[in-house]
């Protein structure tokens, strides 16, 4: 028979082989709860008879107890009713006789112990297959008694299903046929398929699971079916019931709860967060301050156009500056104070107080500085500083141009302090490039500059100081030992610091002093920024070494002794060139640290009135225009950025540009402003014998009053 009918057997039987006389033994099952139901899947399963003889026809297990109802089976087309699980009888297909089988060993099974097939009677009906009920046990009484407990009640159940029973005994003779066979409908031919039994007609087996559910037990005919009708998916069995979840734990359902909170609380701070106006702009939200409240208006054409101060309006009045200035300049603050206002446009002198007076000027030295080097320089010009081969093979010379902005940081950053400065390490690559590693020894050439290293009037300990070094022809960054940084201290000897280090990057060894040989072979030459860069510089910074460095470069120029008293007397003469007065003046340095410095307030406004005035006027004017664009403005850039931030001078914050000095018992302070009117006035403010913090203050003072002032 096909793989797929291998017959199933109940778990719950008897073995019902008979032997000698038909009597039988019980077959021990093992209870429902036992371990080793699942090594019994299939028993031996021979005939079961009791005190019945083999002429027992009507006992036998082809010879129903019961006889079936009859079957209303149609002849044409078997109904389309669903195809139910077929039956032990199913599963046993036609045999000429039936053999008995060996009895196998618990645990085993073959087809074969199942599969006895009946002998054929050809007949005109078709043939149906037929469950048998058991006989009537002769040891059992007819009604047995209701089972009292669970087991007894499976066992019941058991007993039911092995109702149907196969005689495997010899089958009768040709003449018993009629009797061994009455009730039996004919078989139809081999190959055909048998219809379908009507609803209810027969008594199916049930297949029973190790786990004592019952189902009905799948039903085969011995033949296969025909491909044109296939069969019927048979009914699902009984699904059980998943069971229910069991309820979560107490601990999942508290940290179910945690996190919803964390969720809520975090869904708060968002929200709270959101409300911040500083949040809420950044994130565009509708309800930030900077939100549009309407639609946005249509862009407006913008056109950018400078506009230079007003020359031609109503100009202040000396009366309406006298008026203006009366209070500020009566503070105790300010001690001595000299001063003068100026109309650049008339050249009116619109306020003085002893202008004339020789004071210290200290810092404010540097607009005489910067005016005699726009005038007297090419506003291009740059300082050069080469290495030269020496007299001696290996042996390479520093030549020292005047250069003090050299910087030592890398090849691509720029110096904060001298914008567009020449790099060290430029000057070392080109060395390399035509030297190779043939470089023994680096000496320097500091013949640019003549006489002492400071200058007279300077205190012992500004040099080496945060703000002072000594004066040499070559250094980097200005002699700072932190070339980002502008208060950091100065080198001792800055530019024996240069030389050494350009000899530790050439592996070589730093000798002392030297000149270089007239004609010597360039190995490698860096120049500074602009000279007009160069100013820009020290009068944000007051850099007084850098200050030093471009007035000796009009010493130069001039012929003069590239010194501290030759580039004084240079400064002095292209002064007094161009026009100004400098009777008195007195210059021991160009830095104004000197404190043997004395220069008029005049002279200074006067300066920085030729720088101001309109164009056209005078030829120097255009050249002294970088000097007011190097000045520091008012809470903005250089020495004035932390300045102007109090309420009795915030007027001038961002109006007024300054050159600032500052000394011991000295401030000064000298610079245009733009007043109420758009006009430029001019002032020189020189206060002597006042504290640093409060003269600075009285001084910041008087120039924002400029500034409020329309002085009509």
């Amino acid at each position: 028979m096909p793989q797929n009918d291998e017959p199933k057997w109940p778990s719950a039987d008897e073995d019902g082989s008979s032997g000698d006389g038909g009597a039988t033994a019980r077959l021990p099952l093992p209870k429902p709860d036992s371990a080793v139901t699942d090594a019994l899947p299939v028993p031996n399963v021979t005939p079961r008879q009791t005190n019945v003889t083999p002429d027992d026809g009507p006992g036998s297990w082809f010879r129903p107890v019961v006889p079936p109802e009859p079957l209303d089976v149609p002849a044409a087309q078997p109904p389309a009713a669903p195809r139910r699980p077929q039956g032990l009888a199913d599963r046993l297909g036609p045999a000429s006789e039936a053999e008995p089988q060996p009895k196998q060993e618990s645990g085993q099974r073959k087809p074969e112990e199942s599969t006895q097939q009946l002998p054929v009677r050809p007949a005109a009906a078709p043939w149906v297959p037929i469950e048998r009920a058991e006989q009537q046990r002769a040891e059992k009484p007819e009604q047995p008694q209701q089972p009292s407990s669970p087991r007894e009640v499976a066992a019941s159940e058991a007993d039911t299903v092995w109702a149907q029973r196969i005689d495997v005994r010899k089958p009768p003779a040709d003449n018993e046929a009629t009797e061994y066979f009455r009730g039996l409908p004919p078989e139809p031919p081999r190959g055909a398929a048998p219809p379908p039994a009507s609803s209810g007609a027969l008594v199916r087996p049930m297949r029973i699971e190790p786990g004592r559910d019952q189902y009905p037990a799948e039903a085969t005919s011995g033949a296969e079916a025909p491909q044109e009708q296939p069969a019927p998916t048979p009914p699902e069995p009984p699904r059980e019931e998943p069971p229910a979840e069991p309820e979560p734990p107490r601990k999942r359902r508290r940290g179910l709860l945690i996190g919803a909170l964390v969720v809520v609380v975090l869904l708060v701070a968002a929200g709270v967060t959101a409300t911040r106006p500083s949040i809420a702009n950044k994130l565009g939200l509708p309800w930030a301050p900077n939100a549009p409240k309407g639609q946005m208006p249509d862009p407006a054409v913008a056109k950018a156009a400078l506009r230079g101060p007003d020359t031609s309006g109503a100009a202040p009045t000396p009366e309406g500056v006298k008026s203006a200035l009366a209070g500020p300049s009566g503070n105790a603050a300010l001690g001595k104070l000299t001063g003068s206002v100026i109309d650049p446009v008339t050249g009116t002198v619109l306020w003085d107080r002893n202008s004339d007076q020789l004071l210290t000027p200290a810092s404010t030295t540097k607009v005489l500085t910067v005016s005699a080097a726009l005038l007297a320089l090419d506003h291009e010009k740059q300082l050069s500083t080469k290495i030269v081969q020496g007299a001696d093979p290996g042996t390479v010379i520093l030549v020292a141009g005047g250069d003090v902005t050299l910087t030592t940081l890398p090849l691509g950053t720029d110096s904060p302090l001298y914008p567009g400065a020449a790099h060290v390490d430029d000057l070392v690559a080109q060395v390399k490039k035509v030297a190779g590693n043939n470089v023994k020894k680096v000496q320097v050439d500091l013949n640019a500059y003549k006489g002492p290293a400071t200058a007279p009037g300077w205190d012992p300990s500004d040099a080496p100081s945060t703000f002072a070094a000594q004066v040499a022809p070559v250094m980097a960054d200005g002699g700072r030992t932190d070339p980002k940084s502008d208060s950091a201290m100065r080198a001792a000897n800055p530019a024996t610091a240069l030389t050494q280090l350009i000899a530790q990057k050439l592996s070589a060894n730093a000798g002392g002093p030297a000149t270089a040989p007239a004609g010597a072979k360039v190995l490698g030459e860096v120049k500074s920024a602009p000279l007009t860069d160069l100013t820009y510089d020290l009068l944000q910074l007051s850099d007084n070494v850098l200050a030093d460095a471009v007035a000796r470069q009009v010493a130069i120029a001039k012929g003069a002794e590239p010194s501290f008293a030759g580039a004084a007397e240079a400064t002095l003469k292209v002064l007094q060139e161009h026009g100004f007065d400098t009777t008195g003046v007195q210059l021991s340095d160009n830095s104004g640290l000197s404190v043997q410095n004395k220069i008029p307030a005049r002279l200074l406004a006067q300066i920085l009135t030729r720088a101001a005035e309109p164009d056209g006027k005078n030829p120097d004017t255009a050249k002294l225009r970088p000097l007011l664009a190097g000045l520091p403005v008012a809470g903005g850039s250089g020495t004035l950025a932390e300045r102007y931030g109090k309420p009795d001078s915030s007027a001038g914050k961002g109006w007024i540009r300054a050159k600032t000095g500052t000394l011991s018992g000295v401030n000064t302070l000298a610079g245009y402003v733009l007043d109420a009117d758009g006009r430029v006035l001019v002032f020189a403010l020189m206060s002597q014998g006042s504290d640093e913090k409060p003269g600075r203050a009285a001084l910041d003072v008087l120039a924002a009053t400029l500034r409020n002032c329309g002085c009509r």
